[in-house]
């Protein structure tokens, strides 16, 4: 089977400043994939890489064979729909119209939406539980309920890929289940693939079946999270003491903090 989305040689950064340094893997369909890291070790930069909010400084991301760059955007964005990790808005705008946006990338200039738009942008509400809401200030929801509608509004766009940067920051742990089971629920039901960028390396193992483990801007480990998330790889990349059990309801491993304060 061929990868749906290949990542060769792949260098890029800010500037002169080179951040993703050779970087090689592929993707398939329906994996779900956490991108996972120390601070500063490249992570948001090889998802923008990847998702053509940056241009590559050398090699280059195949989408269905074909190079995302030579892709023109509108149809990019068909295929490929990126949730940033603070999705910024500025105007006061109702979650169905939020959700619309999504459908721009099949609207031609100054077109109006269809029946089919609005069926397809309140299917993705729906999605995400979150179309009761459709009448609502997008800014007068809370956190969790505003990040469901963002990737309500990344599901209107009927991906086939779906990138998140760190889709659970600042949100409690009960918001992050909630985005999480969402994600994995699209992921089983709907083959939607989906990559995605993690702090938390417990949510990593319990919720993704690959993980790429980077450091200074290279790939130090990608694979399950049992090749990956062992004491010797996160002591070796995060420079801190840990204890890596199995998590004795699913048997995934589950990473402990070990405190240097005796």
């Amino acid at each position: 089977m061929s990868a749906l989305l290949k990542v060769s040689g792949l260098y890029g950064g800010y500037y002169k400043e080179t951040v993703i340094k050779d970087i090689s893997f592929e993707i398939n369909e329906s994996d779900f994939i956490g991108v996972i890291g120390p601070n500063g070790s490249g992570k948001s930069t090889l998802l923008r890489l990847m998702s053509r909010a940056l241009t590559p400084q050398k090699g280059n991301v195949l989408l269905e064979g074909k190079d995302i760059l030579k892709i023109g955007l509108k149809e990019f964005c068909r295929k490929a729909a990126f949730v940033s990790q603070d999705p910024a808005v500025n105007f006061s705008f109702t979650v169905l119209e939020m959700a619309l946006m999504g459908r721009i990338p099949y609207l031609k200039r100054m077109q109006q939406e269809t029946r089919q738009d609005l069926s397809i942008a309140e299917n993705a509400l729906e999605l995400t539980d979150t179309l009761h809401l459709r009448q609502k200030q997008i800014d007068e929801l809370s956190a969790g309920e505003r990040q469901r509608v963002i990737i309500a509004k990344a599901l209107a766009q009927e991906p086939l890929i779906l990138f998140l940067d760190e889709p659970t920051s600042h949100l409690d742990i009960g918001h992050q289940i909630q985005i999480l089971d969402l994600l994995k629920r699209l992921n089983r039901e709907k083959n939607l693939t989906i990559i995605m960028v993690l702090h938390d390396l417990n949510l990593a193992s319990e919720y993704c079946n690959r993980i790429v483990l980077l450091n200074e801007g290279k790939i130090f480990k990608e694979g399950t999270p049992f090749e990956v998330l062992t004491y010797q790889n996160i002591e070796a990349v995060y420079k801190t003491v840990v204890v890596v059990n199995n998590n004795p309801i699913n048997s995934k491993p589950y990473v402990v903090l070990v405190s240097g304060v005796k």
